[in-house]
């Protein structure tokens, strides 16, 4: 009998190999909600409902916790996202075609198919904002986060060209390194996907560090060592290529700039009236958005349009902390969006 209890031991380590296990906990307003795994190939769809992406779906117990586990994920690191949203069957199918859902809540974090992590609830007992693993990269995406609220803090403390320029170079040096530091690329995609973002006011001033530094070079041959076949490297190739053509056109293009010129005039047209109509008919919507709020909530919004905290939100209108957070939960439901960013770009 002994032989075959060592035997047992000695085997029970490998038979475990290649397990991954994400395991986590969502509050009582979406314990009925399904909760979805997904591996993200394109780090320009991070964030959202993208039903290519879903690898696997659970729903959480009676007390809130659910787990993904099995050894089906990729050997070697990749992006990955579980979500959680209130649609129910009708929804959802639309609403994930259009890569969104009202309410829903997303974690993303870096991963492979023998990694274990939890998601617990923060120390404000809030979900899918902290990601416990003996990796830090899983804890990656979640640092960047706050290093990137930290930095739109430091650009509205004082709204100027010069300040926006010093804090550009700041910041995007801090966001570099903190990719390098802890020898991660995937974390590096990130950060590059925040400050590279074409519809963004960073837009410029990535250019303009592009033409001046090697590190988007250097970004690329770690890529390439560390996963060269990955769908990640091929993309940053293909992006990285395309934006130095716009620093440096090539001179020996075959077709006459005027082409060039009318097809960009047409385009613009194009897109201005779609831009008109969507702003005219998105101006409506959000009107009537925002009169189903209540004259609490109404408060609420203004202060959150002015920068204020949750603190300070609390101390305006003479009601706690606590109170201010559901207020913003329920105006959150209302006009149909998960975050301040997505508040303000409504009304800004």
């Amino acid at each position: 009998m002994r032989p075959y209890f060592f035997l047992l031991l000695f085997v029970l380590p490998f038979c475990s190999y290649g397990q991954y296990q994400f395991s986590g906990k969502v509050n009582e307003e979406h314990i009925d909600g399904t909760i979805y795994l997904s591996v993200v190939d394109n780090y320009r769809k991070i964030s959202g409902v993208f039903p290519e992406q879903i690898v696997d779906k659970t729903t959480a117990d009676v007390n809130g916790a659910f787990v993904f586990n099995g050894d089906l994920l990729p050997a070697e690191n990749r992006i990955y996202r579980i979500h959680i949203d209130a649609c129910n069957d009708d929804e959802a199918a639309n609403n994930h075609f259009t890569g969104h859902c009202l309410n829903s809540q997303e974690v993303v974090f870096i991963a492979n198919n023998t990694s274990t992590l939890e998601l617990p609830f923060s120390f404000e007992n809030e979900m899918f904002c902290k990601v416990v693993s003996k990796d830090e990269r899983a804890n990656a995406f979640l640092k960047i986060d706050s290093l990137k609220n930290d930095m739109r803090f430091a650009f509205g403390t004082f709204r100027s060209e010069a300040n926006r320029k010093l804090n550009s170079q700041k910041w995007f040096t801090v966001l570099q390194n903190y990719g390098e530091k802890i020898n991660e690329p995937l974390a590096e995609l990130y950060s590059y996907a925040f400050f590279s973002d074409r519809t963004s006011n960073l837009y410029g001033y990535y250019l303009e560090d592009l033409k001046n530094s090697d590190y988007y070079d250097n970004l690329l041959a770690r890529l390439e060592a560390k996963y060269p076949n990955a769908p990640y490297t091929t993309q940053y190739r293909a992006e990285l290529q395309a934006d130095k053509n716009i620093l440096s056109p090539s001179a020996k293009a075959s077709i006459p700039w005027w082409v060039y010129f009318l097809g960009t005039i047409t385009l613009l047209s194009i897109i201005a009236n779609f831009y008109f109509f969507g702003k005219v008919k998105n101006g409506k919507h959000i009107s009537e958005k925002k009169q189903s709020l209540s004259a609490q909530e109404q408060k609420v919004l203004d202060l959150i349009l002015a920068d204020k905290s949750n603190k300070e939100i609390a101390a305006e209108i003479f009601v706690s902390v606590s109170t201010v957070k559901t207020h913003i939960n329920n105006l959150y439901k209302k006009l149909g969006v998960k975050n301040r960013d997505a508040v303000k770009g409504l009304y800004n």
